[in-house]
């Protein structure tokens, strides 16, 4: 959902699923960022009136989890590790391959807003190295002959 698309409506909802209180910002946050796959700067606009707060204090929270996004985020997040396993059992390769298929890098979004890539440190599967989550399905053991057809098979996929 491009930003000049997001209106207040759509913001309001989620804010009113908790009390004015500042101790609820994060929870908003992540619900915004499940809802659009990112926080739209609207959306730290609309959460600084309804709670009554600075919109700097929440640019910093925003900034300083990794886990939100202030830019976009294509529909399929493709995480890729980049640990010392994954790393030695090809993830380079497996990078490179992604971004052969999808014509992105690293924090990129693909034109049609279906996949982001990004790199992460450890996803905690070294056994099955290179690993990449997607959408938090695992794929395992994966090559770069495999990626055509994962993504063609997410590509298929109903939109929510």
């Amino acid at each position: 959902m491009p930003e000049q698309n997001i209106t207040y409506e759509d913001i309001t909802p989620l804010l009113l699923k908790y009390p004015k209180d500042q101790r609820h910002a994060l929870a908003i946050m992540q619900d915004m960022q499940r809802h659009f796959n990112y926080i739209p700067r609207k959306g730290l606009e609309a959460l600084a009136d309804y709670l009554g707060c600075h919109i700097s204090g929440l640019y910093s929270m925003a900034t300083f989890y990794k886990s939100l996004s202030l830019k976009p985020k294509g529909r399929h997040i493709i995480k890729v590790c980049d640990g010392t396993a994954c790393h030695i059992r090809g993830a380079v390769n497996l990078v490179s391959g992604i971004e052969r298929v999808l014509g992105i890098s690293a924090d990129e979004v693909t034109g049609d807003g279906e996949f982001s890539l990004e790199l992460v440190n450890c996803l905690g599967s070294c056994a099955l190295a290179p690993v990449m989550v997607v959408d938090d399905e695992y794929y395992g053991k994966v090559t770069t002959d495999r990626l055509p057809e994962i993504f063609d098979a997410l590509r298929g996929e109903a939109r929510p």
